[in-house]
Formats: structure tokens, C-alpha cells, sequence
């Protein structure tokens, strides 16, 4: 009888075999490696540009601007915490450039339909704030498309406000608003539950029935914000005002209308005040930026903060 060969066909077969399991396991720690080696590559990367932020090397302005010119500061979009027209921002901005050396006036340069009154009522005290420090440093107020609500709640702490014949300006009044679902729900066959400590935890909540007593609450509550408003708009525009029975209505107005009314001062762009109401047609823009770094961070931590709820699974807070 025939021995088998053990160098044969069989013996070769089991050798590729093992080859190639051991070629494939060699692949898979390579690949490993290299996206181990690129993912810490990336995070150093982050790492230094944080770091370089931090000390200031990225995305700053120059502290000193040699010569004579005009600070501009933007207010653009919704004033609220969560935009760049917020209070901290806006601030940083003002300080900037009442601070500045070469500043002869201020221009606040507005487009904005408003936004949090909060917000809004912050800028308008360090405005006069910033003027009661630099009394010789005019600020002015200079509408593009829009000044409306707590946009013109900012405005009215400038010396001046300068807007184009198209401009829309006013909307001094004050809203809550939202959506009541119990039609729906009732059609649907929806049942809300709702527990509460504390009668009116749950006011004005868009799952149930509004209560009467809550509506007046709320009611009560928005004039009293409405009448701080007006009180900042009479302090700051004074006896230019020409108080019509609509003009605290939440109406608005053409920028024309706004001068006729005494909601505004005169027709005029950033260039035309600097050069011709300020004197130094060189414009410098103190409007904090955000950087690339600043921009990656916040997305970086969005998206980490977003994985960290996904895998921590549904929550339930108590509000």
C-alpha cells in the first residue's frame, strides 16, 4: 500500500491556506495601525491649534491700529445668547473700540429683527456705559435693512440713528407666542398627561387647554416688559420722539417714516457718517470673529456632545 506524500498536493494546499490567513492577519494590523497613527495625528492637530488659539496666534486682530479712523461694530441677525448678536459679543466689540487709541466715533451698524430683550437691554446699558466713560467718542446707530424690536431697543442708546429711505424700524412692542395641539390631540386620540408641584408649573403649555387665569398672567407680564421699552426708547431719544397713538404699537415704519416720526435722525450709510458726521473716512472693524479653531472646537464638541446623549440613551428631566 501507498504512504501518503506529505510534501503533495495536500501538503501545499494547507500551506496557502496558512499563508494567506497569516497575510490577512498582517493587512488588518497594518490598516489598524495606520488609522490609529492618523487619528492621533489629528488630535495633536487639534490639541496645538486650541493651544495657539489660546495665546492668540490665530484669528486676532491687531490691539493697535495706527492713525486717525472710524470703529465699526455689526449687530447682524436675531439678538439672542446662542447667536454671535449676543451680549457678549456685542460688548467685546463696543470695549474694543471706545478703547482704541485711534478711535474718533463709534458706529453700530444694525440689522436685526430683534431678538431677546435681555440680550438686547444688556448692549443698550454698556452703550451707555461706554459713553459716560468716553464722553468724547460720539456712537452712531446705522440701519441697513431692518432695526425692529430689540434691534431698535440697541439703537436708541446712540447718540445718533442713521438709516436709508427703505429701512424697516420699530416694532416696539413685545410677543409670546406658540401652538395649542388639543384639537389635534383629541382627534388623534392623544391623552396628555401631565403632572405637576405647584398649580401653574405647567403654564401655559401647548398640550392643554389654555386657563384664563394664565392667559391674563402672561398678558400682565408682557406689558410689563412692553412699558420698559418704551421707557428706553423716551429716555434715549428724548424730545426728538414725536409720540403718535400708534408709535408703541409694534407697527413699523420706513426708514423715512422713522425720521418723521423721530424714531430716527437723519438718512445716512456707514461710509457717509464716517466720512462726513465723524471726520475719519478710515473705517477699522472691531466686530469679534469667530476663528477656525473656535468654529472646529464648537463643532467638535456638538457632535461629541451628541454622541455622549446617543449612548447614554433617552432622558427624562425634571423641568
Amino acid at each position: 500500500m501507498a504512504e501518503p506524500d506529505p510534501g503533495g498536493s495536500t501538503g501545499n494546499w494547507e500551506r496557502q491556506i496558512i499563508e494567506k490567513l497569516a497575510r490577512a492577519a498582517l493587512d488588518e494590523q497594518r490598516r489598524a495601525r495606520h488609522w490609529g497613527i492618523f487619528f492621533k495625528t489629528l488630535t495633536f492637530i487639534y490639541l496645538f491649534l486650541l493651544m495657539f488659539a489660546a495665546l492668540g496666534w490665530l484669528g486676532g486682530r491687531e490691539v493697535t491700529i495706527p492713525g486717525d479712523h472710524t470703529a465699526l461694530v455689526e449687530l447682524s441677525g436675531v439678538i439672542a445668547a446662542d447667536t454671535s448678536a449676543n451680549a457678549d459679543v456685542i460688548s467685546q466689540g463696543l470695549q474694543d473700540a471706545f478703547g482704541d487709541k485711534g478711535t474718533k466715533g463709534v458706529i453700530l451698524r444694525i440689522n436685526s429683527p430683534g431678538g431677546s430683550p435681555v440680550q438686547a437691554a444688556t448692549i443698550n446699558s454698556e452703550i451707555g456705559r461706554l459713553r459716560a466713560k468716553h464722553p468724547d467718542i460720539p456712537i452712531y446707530a446705522v440701519v441697513e435693512d431692518i432695526c425692529a424690536s430689540g434691534g431698535y431697543y440697541v439703537a436708541v442708546a446712540a447718540d445718533r440713528i442713521y438709516v436709508d429711505k427703505a429701512s424697516i424700524v420699530g416694532s416696539i412692542g413685545v410677543l409670546m407666542d406658540g401652538f395649542g395641539f388639543t384639537g389635534t390631540m383629541e382627534k388623534l386620540g392623544i391623552e396628555r398627561r401631565l403632572l405637576t408641584a405647584g398649580e401653574n408649573k405647567g403654564f401655559l403649555d401647548p398640550f392643554s387647554p389654555l386657563d384664563p387665569a394664565q392667559r391674563e398672567y402672561a398678558k400682565r407680564m408682557l406689558g410689563e416688559i412692553h412699558q420698559q421699552f418704551v421707557e428706553v426708547v423716551r429716555k434715549g431719544r428724548g424730545k426728538r420722539l414725536k409720540e403718535a397713538p400708534d408709535v408703541f404699537s409694534g407697527l413699523v415704519w420706513t426708514g423715512q417714516k422713522s425720521i418723521d416720526m423721530g424714531l430716527a435722525d437723519a438718512l445716512g450709510s456707514v461710509d457717509f457718517v464716517a466720512r462726513e458726521v465723524i471726520k475719519a473716512e478710515k473705517i477699522v472693524d472691531f466686530t469679534p470673529r469667530e476663528n477656525l479653531v473656535e468654529r472646529f472646537a464648537k463643532r467638535f464638541g456638538a457632535s461629541l456632545g451628541e454622541a455622549l446623549l446617543r449612548a447614554a440613551g433617552p432622558l427624562s428631566p425634571v423641568r
